[in-house]
């Protein structure tokens, strides 16, 4: 059966249209489907993000305090050692014979003095008698007394040269990690020789952060009623994403502005554990290193009352910060928003809803502002681990 020219044009036209594009075009196909969260009180904590940087609460550099042959190192380079660990031992047999020296020094110098209060009791004696003179016992007294500070200084310089023989054994000031050796065994060393070795201490850490003058101002009006920086904990989000599982507490607060950056330098101190069990010599790990860049979380230690909507409800455009709102009539409404301190889940609403209005949160792409919905509650959603 052949078509005529009109109808054969409406065939073609119709062959061409997608099929899906004639089913949306249908009449009566139904508003969109969207699913929709109501405006509610939400227990949030406040969080602030910073970047920070990793720093040890002691570092001491290991000098030689004598002149010396290096002639052994008692560490393994990299590991952690104990305060008091024997690190390096100098060349002793000089200093021996410098300590025996002055202990000889001293013996004299008591034998002199024993000798000088004799004379000198002798000639007191003799006072009373015709062959007593006083200029005789002058001289005692003084002779006595010289001698009596050939002992002290004699015994100071025994001081001195015992204080010298325990320098040729180095130790560790602190507990921390080691760095490697500047200076091999077999060398001369002397206080001029700069740092044999660093340590480095390894628990607790501070984590130092700068913070905008203004953003702390923020920071301390709204915390100044729980305590001001004290009711804050402090935590890190590492450099593979995760939030390191302890947290810290703000200890310092710098005095003065950075004038070139208007920022404030903010510390805090935090736990920094052994990944595992330690073997002895062996390098310990652990999750935080000196040094390390981090984010740090500045967060309120008690949660806050907010109004809260999934953060996905809401949308952003030139003008800021909008949601869709779904009325009685499930028609849908452009509402622009004020967003306060949220969280990576939670949006906090300063302005611009109402509690209990429901907002669209899933199928946000087939809601245009002035159209009829099916709106239905979304499903809770998990709780997302970190922020």
């Amino acid at each position: 059966m052949l078509l005529s020219p009109p109808l054969l044009l409406l065939a073609l036209l119709l062959a061409v249209v997608p099929l899906g594009t004639a089913r949306a075009q249908a009449p009566g196909g139904g508003p969109p489907a969207v699913s929709v969260t109501r405006v509610e009180t939400k227990s949030i904590t406040e969080t602030s993000e910073f970047v920070g940087r990793i720093q040890a609460t002691d570092r001491v550099s290991i000098t030689a305090r004598v002149t010396a042959f290096l002639e052994q190192r008692l560490f393994k380079e990299g590991t952690e050692v104990r305060e008091g660990d024997l690190l390096y031992r100098l060349e002793r047999a000089p200093f021996e014979a410098a300590a025996a020296q002055q202990d000889a020094v001293v013996a004299d110098a008591k034998a002199r003095l024993a000798n000088a209060m004799i004379t000198l009791k002798r000639a007191r004696d003799l006072m009373g008698t015709p062959s007593g003179r006083q200029l005789t016992l002058d001289d005692a007294i003084a002779a006595e007394r010289s001698q009596a500070a050939q002992v002290a200084a004699a015994e100071a310089a025994s001081r001195t040269a015992r204080i010298n023989l325990d320098y040729t054994e180095i130790r560790a000031p602190i507990t921390g990690k080691i760095s490697r050796t500047s200076i091999t065994t077999g060398n001369v060393v002397s206080p001029s020789s700069g740092p044999l070795a660093i340590i480095v201490s390894q628990d607790p850490m501070y984590v130092t952060f700068p913070v905008g003058y203004r953003a702390l101002a923020e920071l301390q009006k709204r915390y100044g009623g729980r305590g001001g920086m004290a009711a804050v904990t402090v935590k890190l989000r590492l450099p593979d994403g995760s939030i390191y599982g302890h947290a810290g507490q703000v200890d310092y607060v710098d005095p003065t502005v950075q004038p070139n950056t208007d920022t404030i330098l903010l510390r805090a101190r935090i736990a920094n554990p052994p990944r595992g069990p330690a073997e002895p010599g062996q390098p310990v790990e652990r999750p935080l290193t000196d040094g390390a860049f981090v984010s740090v979380l500045v967060e309120g230690v008690d949660p806050i009352a907010v109004l809260g909507i999934p953060r996905a409800a809401v949308l952003a455009d030139q003008q800021g910060s909008y949601v869709y709102v779904v009325g009685a009539d499930n028609k849908v409404e452009l509402r622009r928003v004020q967003i306060g301190q949220s969280t990576a889940a939670v949006a906090v609403i300063a302005g611009g809803l109402k509690e209990g209005e429901m907002v669209i949160s899933e199928g946000l792409q087939r809601a245009r502002p002035g159209i009829v919905v099916a709106p239905a509650p979304a499903a809770p959603r998990a709780a997302t681990a970190g922020r």
